[in-house]
């Protein structure tokens, strides 16, 4: 059941409209610290700043990101 809320909130990111510099992007880790640290690595390969707009721990640590440019 944690699975398929995952998808679907993941989906849900995905069709969301963004702007045109705008764009979200999730990761997961065990801990809190290590998914941001995934989307601080995301955000630097992309060349672009990020603020987190939503993070969870449900076994396992999830965090999206809106980068902008």
């Amino acid at each position: 059941m944690k699975t398929i809320k995952n998808f679907v909130l993941i989906s849900a990111l995905s069709l969301a409209t963004f702007g045109s510099f705008a764009q979200t992007i999730t990761a997961s880790a065990s801990t809190l610290d290590a998914a941001e640290a995934k989307i601080a690595a995301q955000a630097h390969q992309a060349g672009a700043s990020y603020k987190i707009i939503g993070a969870r721990f449900d076994n396992g640590a999830y965090v999206s990101a809106e980068l902008t440019k």
